[in-house]
């Protein structure tokens, strides 16, 4: 996969005329060069449901009366940009209008993406109706006639869907159409259907083509939905309703996974389909730069105007991005991620628990975004994990606030831990499916949950800033006893709950400040905390909250891979590059600001004299210690433990330190 890639939309209704007039091979290839383009998805077919080229299995845009889409693959190859081609798979406008009957539809009959025909937008097609024939005869065509170098197929996935097909399908099977995990089962088949037939009618033309089938979001725990891709795309516009904590998210699952992958951000202010919006370039260099700390190649999306003309403020900015990324991208090819801490993803462990159906969106599942934030903000090096991840390279697992534990993961736990591995559990994690008794040894008993709410934390030690104190805990609390666990810090009531005839005070009930049992404990397996912290973590941002998470982290981990003096916003990983037999330490600091409904960065700080040490898993020595690309040698301190200590002068959006052994 190519490092700085383009993802090049061209959604255009048939209402706007003079499409493609403008387009020139010197200015396509122009900016291709301004913007440091090295690959750039272009399109086939639209949302609308045109295609952009002479067809016979489709529809050429009636307004565009030459072959778009094979001009640009020219003209990018003629400079050596890569050209994968992108099909709207899910979205047909133009079709959804003759054959209503092929839609997706819900329970009460109404469609997806806008729920009728009065309403401006897209209806989704179900894969399981004979469009499926009419999309694979346009790909067919598409890999028949044009030198793709790959596929692009957007806007599939696993859906419930109750269209006549799918409920005559169900009754078929002796299944009732009302049934949720029969529809939900029934998706799933007609999705991995789809990406069969998919991958046949590609390597029937073009064997091992690449292809990435596209649903805005990888769900962790599933990896023959993962699998069905050569690669993966991670569709997170920060400023698209994704956030700044998704993309983190997202690739500390796939790195492990061992596909190539990227991070795909946008140019836009907003989100897809916004024209004439601009994020500033240093909200694009700091997202560029995440996609390759986090050992992935980068992708910006972009709409084209309809005229053909390529925007050129857009590939000024996206060229600022992809200056660096250019410079940079010796030092980020064929990484593995090192980390202390695996996260088994809550996500995952429903998927995976027998029966765990039952378990999606009955709450909340904020879990693993808070533990990803915590452990960024802590400075720790974590993967996302599933359970069929291999822990043995890890030291500590986290088990996020309702991950439920059966026989054969409390039997992998289990294995983890009398290997020498540390277990942190928060909530609920630990419990069986039931709920009802934990299946792990964690030096506690269960007796039930707390009927009090808001509850108080009375730690017993100092919690990182903040002084000792009863520490309100706005979530659901749980009550342990201990079972040869130590208690670490003690649950406190308030005197009731609040009520019409009694309340205190403008918001809840002061603490009555008793002991009512142990709230944090360790045993010899780990820690275990009574609240669900991550998931509040999340949606709040309560800082002891943090504090709790990370002195019990420095208790499981006293010895960590790496220890940083970066602020807590900042963000550090540590990738190796086997062939080259050196570690790249990525450093990287921004600082969004909320405005409105989304997260703005402007503005970058530089930070100074920034401290690193490592205790590096590799038993070789420490040749050379320099910041990459400057090639501007670090002075390093070698600790009698084998550990290294740096300190890097200027941090400036985004550092790499190179550690080189002997």
């Amino acid at each position: 996969m190519r490092f700085r890639q383009v993802h090049l939309d061209f959604h255009t209704s048939e209402a706007i005329p003079g499409i493609g007039k403008d387009f020139s091979k010197a200015q396509f290839q122009s900016m291709l060069r301004a913007g440091h383009v090295d690959s750039i998805t272009v399109f086939s077919k639209c949302h609308h449901g045109w295609a952009y080229h002479p067809s016979e299995a489709n529809e050429i845009h009636p307004h565009l009366d030459f072959d778009l889409l094979g001009e640009m693959i020219e003209a990018a190859h003629e400079i050596g940009v890569r050209t994968p081609v992108y099909l709207s798979a899910g979205l047909d406008e133009k079709l959804a209008r003759r054959h209503p009957e092929w839609l997706i539809r819900d329970a009460e009959d109404r469609t997806r993406w806008v729920k009728d025909f009065m309403t401006p937008g897209y209806h989704e097609f179900c894969l399981g109706t004979p469009y499926l024939d009419i999309l694979l005869a346009q790909l067919h065509e598409v890999v028949t006639r044009y030198d793709a170098d790959g596929i692009f197929l957007d806007i599939v996935g696993a859906r419930k869907c109750r269209c006549q097909y799918c409920v005559a399908a169900l009754l078929a099977e002796g299944k009732d159409p009302r049934d949720e995990d029969a529809a939900r089962r029934l998706g799933e088949q007609t999705y991995l259907n789809y990406a069969r037939r998919v991958r046949e009618t590609i390597d029937a033309v073009k064997p091992g083509l690449p292809v990435y089938h596209n649903n805005g979001h990888q769900q962790r725990g599933r990896r023959d939905l993962v699998h069905v891709n050569t690669h993966l795309e991670l569709e997170s516009l920060p400023t698209g309703g994704w956030g700044y904590d998704h993309f983190p998210l997202s690739a500390r699952y796939a790195q492990p996974l061992g596909l190539e992958f990227l991070g795909m951000t946008g140019k836009f202010h907003t989100s897809w389909g916004e024209f004439g919006g601009y994020k500033h370039p240093n909200a694009l260099r700091y997202e560029a730069a995440l996609s390759l700390a986090h050992g992935a190649k980068c992708s910006i999306g972009d709409q084209l105007h309809p005229s053909g003309l390529m925007d050129e403020a857009t590939y000024a900015l996206i060229g600022a991005a992809y200056t660096e990324v250019e410079a940079k991208e010796p030092w980020c090819s064929g990484v593995t991620s090192v980390a202390d801490i695996a996260v088994l993803s809550l996500e995952a462990a429903r998927e995976a628990c027998p029966g765990g159906e039952a378990l999606k969106g009955t709450r909340n599942n904020l879990a693993d975004a808070g533990a990803v934030r915590i452990l960024t903000e802590g400075h720790y090096l974590y993967d996302i994990v599933d359970t069929d991840s291999d822990w043995s390279a890890y030291k500590v697992l986290v088990l996020p606030d309702e991950v439920p534990v059966w026989p054969e993961l409390a039997a992998a736990i289990a294995a983890f831990t009398s290997a020498g591995g540390k277990v942190l559990a928060t909530g609920r994690s630990g419990l069986n499916p039931a709920g009802d008794a934990f299946a792990l040894e964690l030096g506690v008993s269960w007796l039930g949950t707390n009927t009090y709410r808001p509850s108080y934390f009375r730690p017993h030690f100092t919690p990182g800033a903040l002084q000792p104190a009863s520490f309100v805990m706005y979530g659901e609390g749980h009550l342990v006893e201990l079972n040869g666990g130590n208690s670490l810090g003690h649950l406190e009531n308030p005197y009731f709950n609040r009520d019409v005839f009694t309340f205190c005070s403008h918001q809840h009930t002061p603490g009555a400040r008793e002991d009512n049992g142990p709230a944090m404990v360790e045993s010899g397996s780990g820690i275990y905390i009574a609240w669900d912290v991550f998931s509040e973590y999340a949606d709040g941002g309560h800082l002891i909250l943090k504090a709790m998470v990370l002195h019990a982290l420095s208790r499981l981990l006293p010895q960590p891979v790496l220890s940083t003096s970066l602020p807590a916003r900042g963000i550090t990983t540590l990738q190796y590059q086997q062939a080259e037999r050196r570690y790249v330490n990525h450093l990287l600091y921004a600082a969004p600001a909320l405005k409105g409904r989304i997260e703005v960065i402007e503005d970058i700080v530089p930070l100074r004299d920034i401290s690193v040490s490592l205790r590096l898993p590799s038993a070789a020595g420490v040749k050379r210690v320099y910041l990459a690309p400057a090639m501007s040698e670090l002075p390093f301190t070698a600790d009698q433990d084998g550990g290294i200590t740096f300190t890097v002068p200027q941090l400036e959006n985004h550092q790499m330190a190179v550690i080189e052994l002997a």
